[in-house]
Protein backbone atom coordinates (compact mmCIF):
# COMPACT_ATOMS: atom_id res chain seq x y z
CA UNK A 1 0.00 0.00 0.00
CA UNK A 2 2.40 2.49 1.08
CA UNK A 3 4.40 1.57 -2.65
CA UNK A 4 1.19 2.37 -4.12
CA UNK A 5 0.21 5.88 -2.17
CA UNK A 6 4.05 6.87 -3.26
CA UNK A 7 3.32 5.90 -7.47
CA UNK A 8 0.12 7.65 -7.26
CA UNK A 9 1.09 10.67 -5.46
CA UNK A 10 4.08 11.23 -8.13
CA UNK A 11 1.85 10.30 -11.24
CA UNK A 12 -0.74 12.91 -9.85
CA UNK A 13 -2.29 15.80 -11.73
CA UNK A 14 -1.53 18.83 -10.49
CA UNK A 15 -5.16 20.48 -10.44
CA UNK A 16 -5.68 24.30 -11.72
CA UNK A 17 -5.21 26.73 -8.28
CA UNK A 18 -5.64 29.95 -8.03
CA UNK A 19 -2.60 31.57 -7.55
CA UNK A 20 -2.11 33.06 -3.67
CA UNK A 21 -0.27 36.33 -2.46
CA UNK A 22 1.81 34.74 0.00
CA UNK A 23 5.36 34.96 1.11
CA UNK A 24 7.57 31.85 1.26
CA UNK A 25 10.28 32.57 3.88
CA UNK A 26 14.04 32.13 2.24
CA UNK A 27 16.28 30.46 5.08
CA UNK A 28 18.36 27.15 3.97
CA UNK A 29 17.82 23.85 5.65
CA UNK A 30 14.55 25.21 7.38
CA UNK A 31 11.36 23.19 7.37
CA UNK A 32 8.07 25.17 6.35
CA UNK A 33 5.29 25.02 8.32
CA UNK A 34 1.88 25.40 6.50
CA UNK A 35 -0.36 26.40 9.23
CA UNK A 36 -4.06 28.53 8.96
CA UNK A 37 -7.85 27.70 9.11
CA UNK A 38 -9.58 24.77 8.03
CA UNK A 39 -10.72 24.48 4.52
CA UNK A 40 -8.63 27.97 3.99
CA UNK A 41 -6.58 26.88 0.99
CA UNK A 42 -3.47 25.39 2.51
CA UNK A 43 -3.14 22.01 0.11
CA UNK A 44 -4.23 24.40 -2.95
CA UNK A 45 -1.12 26.61 -1.81
CA UNK A 46 0.93 23.19 -2.20
CA UNK A 47 -0.33 22.18 -5.35
CA UNK A 48 0.38 26.16 -6.80
CA UNK A 49 4.04 25.72 -5.46
CA UNK A 50 4.67 23.09 -6.93
CA UNK A 51 3.31 24.17 -10.31
CA UNK A 52 5.46 27.14 -10.07
CA UNK A 53 8.38 25.48 -9.36
CA UNK A 54 7.87 23.11 -12.40
CA UNK A 55 7.62 25.58 -14.61
CA UNK A 56 10.40 28.22 -13.53
CA UNK A 57 12.31 24.28 -14.83
CA UNK A 58 12.74 22.10 -11.89
CA UNK A 59 12.25 18.38 -12.74
CA UNK A 60 9.24 16.31 -12.54
CA UNK A 61 9.62 14.02 -9.55
CA UNK A 62 11.87 16.20 -7.85
CA UNK A 63 8.75 17.39 -6.12
CA UNK A 64 6.38 14.80 -3.84
CA UNK A 65 3.10 16.02 -2.10
CA UNK A 66 1.73 13.29 0.14
CA UNK A 67 -1.47 13.47 1.99
CA UNK A 68 -1.16 12.10 4.55
CA UNK A 69 -5.04 11.80 5.75
CA UNK A 70 -5.57 8.81 2.93
CA UNK A 71 -7.67 6.70 4.56
CA UNK A 72 -5.24 3.48 3.16
CA UNK A 73 -2.99 5.23 5.68
CA UNK A 74 -4.67 4.92 8.88
CA UNK A 75 -1.78 3.66 11.24
CA UNK A 76 1.05 5.25 9.46
CA UNK A 77 4.35 5.12 11.23
CA UNK A 78 7.56 7.23 11.53
CA UNK A 79 9.00 3.89 10.10
CA UNK A 80 6.86 4.10 6.98
CA UNK A 81 6.83 7.55 6.74
CA UNK A 82 10.61 7.48 6.46
CA UNK A 83 10.64 4.19 4.28
CA UNK A 84 8.39 6.34 1.54
CA UNK A 85 10.52 9.21 1.37
CA UNK A 86 13.75 6.78 0.94
CA UNK A 87 11.71 5.10 -1.78
CA UNK A 88 11.32 8.27 -2.90
CA UNK A 89 15.07 8.86 -3.70
CA UNK A 90 15.81 5.61 -5.27
CA UNK A 91 13.23 5.40 -7.47
CA UNK A 92 13.31 8.90 -9.16
CA UNK A 93 16.25 9.25 -11.88
CA UNK A 94 16.19 13.18 -11.21
CA UNK A 95 16.25 12.96 -7.29
CA UNK A 96 19.67 11.19 -7.62
CA UNK A 97 21.21 12.93 -10.53
CA UNK A 98 20.52 15.84 -9.05
CA UNK A 99 20.70 15.55 -5.39
CA UNK A 100 17.89 17.54 -4.46
CA UNK A 101 14.32 17.03 -4.03
CA UNK A 102 11.14 18.87 -2.62
CA UNK A 103 9.09 17.07 0.24
CA UNK A 104 5.51 17.93 1.19
CA UNK A 105 3.87 16.21 3.49
CA UNK A 106 0.24 17.11 4.20
CA UNK A 107 -1.75 16.54 7.47
CA UNK A 108 1.59 15.25 8.73
CA UNK A 109 0.31 15.19 12.54
CA UNK A 110 -1.52 11.96 11.56
CA UNK A 111 1.56 10.18 11.88
CA UNK A 112 3.41 9.94 15.47
CA UNK A 113 7.18 10.51 15.64
CA UNK A 114 6.84 13.03 11.73
CA UNK A 115 9.23 15.40 13.35
CA UNK A 116 12.02 12.90 13.71
CA UNK A 117 11.64 11.72 10.47
CA UNK A 118 11.64 15.67 8.92
CA UNK A 119 14.92 16.48 11.31
CA UNK A 120 16.52 13.35 9.38
CA UNK A 121 15.52 14.64 6.17
CA UNK A 122 16.79 18.32 6.79
CA UNK A 123 20.15 16.94 7.89
CA UNK A 124 20.92 15.35 5.03
CA UNK A 125 20.89 18.97 3.20
CA UNK A 126 19.30 17.62 -0.11
CA UNK A 127 15.71 18.09 0.71
CA UNK A 128 13.40 21.15 0.91
CA UNK A 129 10.29 19.81 3.14
CA UNK A 130 7.13 21.64 3.94
CA UNK A 131 5.08 20.58 6.79
CA UNK A 132 0.79 21.39 6.68
CA UNK A 133 -1.96 20.36 8.83
CA UNK A 134 -5.00 21.34 10.30
CA UNK A 135 -4.83 24.53 12.19
CA UNK A 136 -4.91 23.27 15.62
CA UNK A 137 -3.21 19.83 14.75
CA UNK A 138 0.24 22.27 13.52
CA UNK A 139 0.13 25.18 15.51
CA UNK A 140 3.25 27.58 14.94
CA UNK A 141 4.05 26.50 18.92
CA UNK A 142 4.14 22.82 18.29
CA UNK A 143 5.91 22.84 15.14
CA UNK A 144 8.42 25.01 17.03
CA UNK A 145 8.76 22.81 19.81
CA UNK A 146 9.14 19.76 17.49
CA UNK A 147 11.54 20.67 15.25
CA UNK A 148 13.30 22.62 17.73
CA UNK A 149 14.06 25.99 15.86
CA UNK A 150 14.54 23.84 12.44
CA UNK A 151 11.14 25.65 11.32
CA UNK A 152 9.28 28.78 9.99
CA UNK A 153 5.57 29.37 9.33
CA UNK A 154 3.16 30.53 6.50
CA UNK A 155 -0.12 31.32 8.00
CA UNK A 156 -2.74 30.82 5.26
CA UNK A 157 -6.10 32.65 5.40
CA UNK A 158 -9.38 32.19 2.76
CA UNK A 159 -9.00 34.16 0.00
CA UNK A 160 -8.08 37.93 0.68
CA UNK A 161 -10.93 40.24 -1.72
CA UNK A 162 -7.94 40.67 -4.45
CA UNK A 163 -7.49 36.80 -4.18
CA UNK A 164 -10.85 36.35 -4.72
CA UNK A 165 -11.33 38.48 -7.81
CA UNK A 166 -8.30 36.61 -9.55
CA UNK A 167 -10.51 33.13 -8.67
CA UNK A 168 -13.31 34.60 -10.38
CA UNK A 169 -10.82 35.87 -13.23
CA UNK A 170 -12.01 39.65 -12.13
CA UNK A 171 -8.78 41.06 -10.61
CA UNK A 172 -7.82 44.30 -12.12
CA UNK A 173 -4.56 44.48 -14.20
CA UNK A 174 -4.26 48.57 -13.75
CA UNK A 175 -2.99 50.74 -11.14
CA UNK A 176 -6.74 52.17 -9.31
CA UNK A 177 -5.81 55.52 -10.62
CA UNK A 178 -5.92 54.02 -14.59
CA UNK A 179 -8.73 51.76 -13.74
CA UNK A 180 -11.74 52.88 -15.71
CA UNK A 181 -15.31 53.56 -13.84
CA UNK A 182 -17.00 50.73 -15.40
CA UNK A 183 -14.73 48.27 -13.84
CA UNK A 184 -14.31 50.45 -10.25
CA UNK A 185 -17.98 49.95 -9.97
CA UNK A 186 -17.71 46.31 -10.58
CA UNK A 187 -15.62 46.11 -8.36
CA UNK A 188 -17.76 47.85 -5.47
CA UNK A 189 -20.09 45.64 -6.48
CA UNK A 190 -17.89 42.79 -5.76
CA UNK A 191 -16.94 43.88 -2.63
CA UNK A 192 -20.12 44.21 -1.22
CA UNK A 193 -20.92 40.39 -2.28
CA UNK A 194 -17.20 39.52 -0.51
CA UNK A 195 -18.48 40.44 2.74
CA UNK A 196 -21.35 38.70 2.75
CA UNK A 197 -19.85 35.50 0.74
CA UNK A 198 -16.17 35.53 2.30
CA UNK A 199 -12.88 33.84 0.99
CA UNK A 200 -13.22 30.28 1.86
CA UNK A 201 -12.73 28.97 -2.08
CA UNK A 202 -15.46 26.39 -2.13
CA UNK A 203 -17.74 28.92 -0.53
CA UNK A 204 -16.92 30.90 -4.35
CA UNK A 205 -19.67 31.22 -6.56
CA UNK A 206 -22.22 28.82 -4.91
CA UNK A 207 -25.67 28.92 -4.11
CA UNK A 208 -26.72 30.63 -0.47
CA UNK A 209 -28.72 27.60 0.00
CA UNK A 210 -25.44 25.47 -0.54
CA UNK A 211 -22.87 28.38 0.73
CA UNK A 212 -24.97 28.56 4.42
CA UNK A 213 -24.92 24.51 5.34
CA UNK A 214 -21.30 24.57 4.01
CA UNK A 215 -19.99 27.52 6.10
CA UNK A 216 -21.91 26.02 9.00
CA UNK A 217 -20.03 22.84 8.75
CA UNK A 218 -16.94 24.20 8.43
CA UNK A 219 -17.19 25.66 11.59
CA UNK A 220 -18.86 22.34 13.16
CA UNK A 221 -15.95 20.73 11.92
CA UNK A 222 -13.30 23.01 13.61
CA UNK A 223 -15.11 22.59 16.63
CA UNK A 224 -15.02 18.65 16.92
CA UNK A 225 -11.73 18.16 15.43
CA UNK A 226 -9.57 20.59 16.24
CA UNK A 227 -11.06 22.09 19.50
CA UNK A 228 -13.00 18.80 21.59
CA UNK A 229 -10.94 16.11 20.57
CA UNK A 230 -7.57 18.02 20.40
CA UNK A 231 -8.17 19.40 23.68
CA UNK A 232 -10.55 17.13 25.46
CA UNK A 233 -13.23 19.44 25.96
CA UNK A 234 -16.01 18.24 28.83
CA UNK A 235 -18.01 21.15 28.87
CA UNK A 236 -19.04 20.84 24.90
CA UNK A 237 -22.49 23.36 26.19
CA UNK A 238 -20.32 26.03 27.37
CA UNK A 239 -17.86 26.04 24.12
CA UNK A 240 -20.92 26.03 21.21
CA UNK A 241 -22.79 28.80 23.86
CA UNK A 242 -18.64 30.97 23.79
CA UNK A 243 -18.78 30.12 20.04
CA UNK A 244 -22.25 31.23 18.49
CA UNK A 245 -21.74 34.40 20.85
CA UNK A 246 -18.56 35.57 19.26
CA UNK A 247 -19.92 34.34 15.37
CA UNK A 248 -23.41 36.55 16.24
CA UNK A 249 -21.29 39.82 17.51
CA UNK A 250 -18.80 39.85 15.19
CA UNK A 251 -16.38 42.96 15.95
CA UNK A 252 -17.82 43.26 19.48
CA UNK A 253 -15.62 43.55 23.30
CA UNK A 254 -15.87 40.35 24.97
CA UNK A 255 -15.14 39.91 28.26
CA UNK A 256 -15.10 36.16 29.74
CA UNK A 257 -15.92 37.55 32.92
CA UNK A 258 -19.13 38.94 31.96
CA UNK A 259 -20.23 36.35 29.79
CA UNK A 260 -19.54 33.47 32.90
CA UNK A 261 -21.81 35.99 34.81
CA UNK A 262 -24.00 35.36 32.31
CA UNK A 263 -23.93 31.70 32.14
CA UNK A 264 -24.64 31.09 35.37
CA UNK A 265 -27.59 33.03 35.35
CA UNK A 266 -28.54 30.57 32.91
CA UNK A 267 -27.74 27.80 35.19
CA UNK A 268 -24.79 26.68 33.07
CA UNK A 269 -22.26 25.25 35.60
CA UNK A 270 -18.91 26.52 33.97
CA UNK A 271 -15.62 27.32 35.86
CA UNK A 272 -14.14 31.39 34.70
CA UNK A 273 -10.83 29.69 33.66
CA UNK A 274 -12.27 26.99 32.05
CA UNK A 275 -14.33 29.92 29.45
CA UNK A 276 -10.13 31.10 28.98
CA UNK A 277 -8.74 27.96 27.96
CA UNK A 278 -12.13 27.40 25.89
CA UNK A 279 -11.45 31.49 23.82
CA UNK A 280 -7.97 30.03 23.26
CA UNK A 281 -8.73 27.20 22.03
CA UNK A 282 -11.05 28.93 19.78
CA UNK A 283 -8.33 31.03 18.96
CA UNK A 284 -5.65 28.36 18.48
CA UNK A 285 -7.97 26.83 15.82
CA UNK A 286 -7.99 30.25 13.80
CA UNK A 287 -11.55 29.85 14.21
CA UNK A 288 -11.49 33.38 15.61
CA UNK A 289 -8.97 36.24 16.03
CA UNK A 290 -8.85 38.00 19.07
CA UNK A 291 -7.40 41.84 19.57
CA UNK A 292 -6.64 43.75 22.71
CA UNK A 293 -5.93 47.01 23.00
CA UNK A 294 -2.95 49.03 22.86
CA UNK A 295 -1.15 49.96 25.69
CA UNK A 296 2.33 49.74 27.23
CA UNK A 297 0.57 48.47 30.67
CA UNK A 298 0.27 44.97 30.80
CA UNK A 299 -2.55 44.92 33.68
CA UNK A 300 -4.39 47.69 31.41
CA UNK A 301 -4.83 45.28 28.75
CA UNK A 302 -5.51 42.34 30.85
CA UNK A 303 -8.26 44.89 32.56
CA UNK A 304 -10.07 46.00 29.22
CA UNK A 305 -12.19 43.70 27.03
CA UNK A 306 -10.35 42.30 23.57
CA UNK A 307 -12.33 42.22 20.25
CA UNK A 308 -13.16 39.34 18.58
CA UNK A 309 -13.79 39.23 14.93
CA UNK A 310 -14.43 35.65 12.43
CA UNK A 311 -11.30 34.35 10.60
CA UNK A 312 -13.69 35.36 7.70
CA UNK A 313 -16.43 37.92 6.62
CA UNK A 314 -18.52 34.93 5.44
CA UNK A 315 -18.79 33.14 8.64
CA UNK A 316 -20.69 36.14 9.73
CA UNK A 317 -24.08 35.56 8.28
CA UNK A 318 -23.80 32.34 8.77
CA UNK A 319 -24.47 33.27 13.09
CA UNK A 320 -26.46 36.20 12.65
CA UNK A 321 -29.77 36.08 14.20
CA UNK A 322 -31.52 39.28 13.86
CA UNK A 323 -31.30 38.63 10.00
CA UNK A 324 -29.28 41.53 9.42
CA UNK A 325 -26.91 41.98 6.84
CA UNK A 326 -24.32 43.42 9.41
CA UNK A 327 -22.08 44.89 6.30
CA UNK A 328 -20.28 47.19 8.89
CA UNK A 329 -19.37 44.47 10.97
CA UNK A 330 -18.23 42.15 8.33
CA UNK A 331 -16.13 45.64 6.84
CA UNK A 332 -14.42 45.78 10.18
CA UNK A 333 -13.94 42.06 9.99
CA UNK A 334 -12.11 41.62 6.70
CA UNK A 335 -9.83 45.06 7.13
CA UNK A 336 -8.87 43.42 10.36
CA UNK A 337 -8.20 39.85 8.68
CA UNK A 338 -6.22 41.89 5.62
CA UNK A 339 -4.31 43.76 8.22
CA UNK A 340 -2.88 40.09 9.62
CA UNK A 341 -2.50 38.85 6.76
CA UNK A 342 0.07 41.97 5.55
CA UNK A 343 2.17 40.39 8.51
CA UNK A 344 0.92 43.23 10.92
CA UNK A 345 0.26 42.92 14.79
CA UNK A 346 -3.45 44.68 15.23
CA UNK A 347 -4.49 46.55 18.09
CA UNK A 348 -7.80 48.71 19.02
CA UNK A 349 -6.94 52.52 20.70
CA UNK A 350 -8.98 54.30 23.40
CA UNK A 351 -8.00 57.36 23.53
CA UNK A 352 -9.70 59.26 26.82
CA UNK A 353 -12.85 57.92 27.79
CA UNK A 354 -14.98 58.36 25.05
CA UNK A 355 -12.33 58.37 21.76
CA UNK A 356 -11.79 55.06 20.39
CA UNK A 357 -10.25 53.74 16.43
CA UNK A 358 -10.76 50.31 15.26
CA UNK A 359 -7.40 49.46 14.40
CA UNK A 360 -3.72 50.33 15.33
CA UNK A 361 -1.40 48.35 13.69
CA UNK A 362 2.39 47.62 13.80
CA UNK A 363 5.17 45.92 11.48
CA UNK A 364 8.87 45.41 11.46
CA UNK A 365 8.85 46.36 7.77
CA UNK A 366 5.73 49.06 7.13
CA UNK A 367 4.92 52.28 9.14
CA UNK A 368 2.44 52.24 12.02
CA UNK A 369 -1.51 52.80 11.06
CA UNK A 370 -4.49 54.06 12.35
CA UNK A 371 -7.46 52.86 10.74
CA UNK A 372 -10.86 53.90 11.06
CA UNK A 373 -12.98 51.77 9.61
CA UNK A 374 -16.97 52.87 8.37
CA UNK A 375 -19.81 51.87 6.19
CA UNK A 376 -19.68 55.32 5.09
CA UNK A 377 -20.02 59.10 6.79
CA UNK A 378 -23.02 61.49 5.29
CA UNK A 379 -24.18 62.09 8.43
CA UNK A 380 -23.01 64.05 10.39
CA UNK A 381 -22.94 62.87 13.73
CA UNK A 382 -21.00 59.41 12.10
CA UNK A 383 -18.59 62.02 10.81
CA UNK A 384 -18.34 63.81 13.78
CA UNK A 385 -17.65 61.03 15.90
CA UNK A 386 -15.20 59.19 13.51
CA UNK A 387 -13.35 61.96 12.54
CA UNK A 388 -13.08 63.31 16.36
CA UNK A 389 -11.79 59.64 17.49
CA UNK A 390 -9.20 59.18 14.74
CA UNK A 391 -7.87 63.28 15.22
CA UNK A 392 -7.57 62.22 19.20
CA UNK A 393 -5.81 58.89 17.81
CA UNK A 394 -3.62 60.64 15.55
CA UNK A 395 -2.35 63.16 18.06
CA UNK A 396 -1.64 60.20 20.29
CA UNK A 397 0.10 58.36 17.96
CA UNK A 398 2.41 60.74 15.96
CA UNK A 399 4.41 58.10 14.41
CA UNK A 400 1.40 56.41 12.79
CA UNK A 401 -0.35 57.17 9.32
CA UNK A 402 -4.22 57.58 10.46
CA UNK A 403 -6.76 56.22 7.79
CA UNK A 404 -10.71 56.87 7.60
CA UNK A 405 -11.73 53.18 5.60
CA UNK A 406 -15.12 53.28 4.13
CA UNK A 407 -17.27 51.36 1.88
CA UNK A 408 -18.97 54.29 0.18
CA UNK A 409 -16.76 55.31 -2.54
CA UNK A 410 -17.39 58.58 -2.86
CA UNK A 411 -15.38 61.21 -1.14
CA UNK A 412 -16.21 63.25 1.92
CA UNK A 413 -17.74 66.31 1.21
CA UNK A 414 -15.98 68.15 4.34
CA UNK A 415 -12.49 67.98 4.50
CA UNK A 416 -10.54 65.79 6.39
CA UNK A 417 -7.98 67.71 9.22
CA UNK A 418 -4.55 67.34 9.76
CA UNK A 419 -2.89 63.92 8.55
CA UNK A 420 -5.82 62.34 8.09
CA UNK A 421 -6.42 60.05 4.91
CA UNK A 422 -9.91 58.92 3.32
CA UNK A 423 -9.29 56.24 1.24
CA UNK A 424 -11.89 53.83 -0.15
CA UNK A 425 -12.42 50.31 1.22
CA UNK A 426 -11.98 48.64 -2.72
CA UNK A 427 -8.74 50.85 -2.95
CA UNK A 428 -6.99 50.03 0.28
CA UNK A 429 -7.89 46.26 -0.35
CA UNK A 430 -6.27 45.83 -3.65
CA UNK A 431 -3.69 49.08 -3.54
CA UNK A 432 -2.13 47.27 -0.41
CA UNK A 433 -1.17 43.82 -1.60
Amino acid sequence: MLALKLSESLAAPLPPRTARDLRLPRVASKAIAVIGVRRGGKTSFLYRHIAERLEAGDRLGTHLLISLEDERLVGMTAEDLGWMLEEHRRMVPAVRELGQRTIYLDEVHLVPGWEGVVRRILDAHDTEVFVSGSSAKLLSTEVHTALRGRSMEVLVHPFSFREALRHAGEEPTEHWDRVGQDQRAAVEAALRNYLTIGGFPEAQGIDVRDRMPLLKGYVDLMLLRDVIERHSVSNVEALRRMQRHLMANPAGAFSVSKFHRDLRSQALAVGEETLHNLLSHLEDAFMVRLVSMHTASERQRMRNPRKVYPIDPGLIAVFERAGRKNRGRSLEAAVMIELERRGYDVFWVRVGEQREVDFYAESQVAEPLLVQVSLDTAAEATWEREIRSLTAAADAYPEARPLLVTLDPTPPSRPLPGRLEWVPASRWFLEHA
